[in-house]
């Protein structure tokens, strides 16, 4: 079956149940349409968007990599974090913004590695070095081999589908290098885009903490979602379907196939 609708970013066609638009960096699929044949066609589309980030040109970077943190990385982070409003959704804990000497030494432990079996964190960035954001994993338990993982975008490279192939790469990296069973994360429960993005990766709701996220002069319910290594392993195989090529985030110079989201080549266990 094919089916052609023009749209402003070009044809959009349906082959096979599957719709396509070589200007989006945007999947379609569960569709349905009606047909009503009287002096014509009438065609009634409704589309179950997967991933809609905004219209990529060629000119656009596309190929990301994901580095360990370096302490020159921390001026991004005191700029990220000057806007109280992104810091109060990323850091429960944190409400004031730093100075470099105070981020400096807030992170000092990640820096010089004195807690590396405890904590990891990445970088995001262009191709160029630009830094995009952040991603590692957290109170790295080698007792009950659990993390939690967390994730922030700067807000020029949200909605390009930067964040969900970032935090895949550091999920496949906490089971598939560090071995553990499960990760947790949390978030505020009007962060709508952390909320959808944990819900794509297959993350589980596992409770609801009652106003314990202070913020914008009142008390947020906390989520708390987790995900076990045999449920990442079956959702990475529909996930690595739902993603198109368009965007890939890799370790170092994404030489390795099995080191990049979405990845390439066999399927992995």
């Amino acid at each position: 079956m094919l089916i052609a609708k023009t749209t402003r970013f070009g044809r959009i066609l349906c082959v096979q149940g599957v719709f396509e638009c070589p200007y989006l960096e945007t999947k379609i699929t569960s569709f349905s349409f009606q047909a009503v044949l009287c002096y014509g066609l009438k065609i009634v589309y409704t589309f179950k968007i997967l991933e809609n980030v905004s219209p990529l040109s060629e000119a656009q970077i596309r190929n990301y990599r994901l580095r360990p943190l370096e302490k020159v990385d921390l001026e991004t982070v005191v700029r990220w974090f000057q806007d109280v409003e992104d810091l109060s959704l990323f850091d429960r804990t944190s409400r004031v913004p730093l100075n470099h000497w105070q981020t400096e030494d807030a992170w000092k432990d990640v820096i010089d590695g004195s807690h590396a079996g405890c904590k990891c964190w990445f970088v995001v960035e262009t191709a160029e070095g630009l830094p995009l954001g952040l991603t590692g994993l957290e109170a790295i338990s080698n007792i009950n081999r659990d993390a939690v993982i967390p994730l922030f975008v700067d807000k020029s490279a949200r909605r390009m589908g930067i964040g969900i192939r970032a935090a895949a790469l550091t999920l496949d990296f906490a089971f598939r290098q560090l071995g553990l069973h499960r990760i947790t994360s949390y978030y505020r429960a009007d962060n709508h885009s952390t909320r959808d993005l944990v819900s794509r990766l297959g993350c589980q709701v596992e409770g609801n903490m009652r106003q314990a996220w202070f913020a914008d002069g009142r008390y947020h319910d906390m989520v708390v979602v987790g995900i076990l290594q045999q449920e990442w392993s079956k959702r990475r195989e529909e996930l690595a379907k739902e993603l198109s090529n368009n965007i890939t985030i890799s370790f170092g110079d994404g030489a390795s196939d099995s080191w990049c989201w979405p990845p390439r080549g066999a399927k992995l266990d």
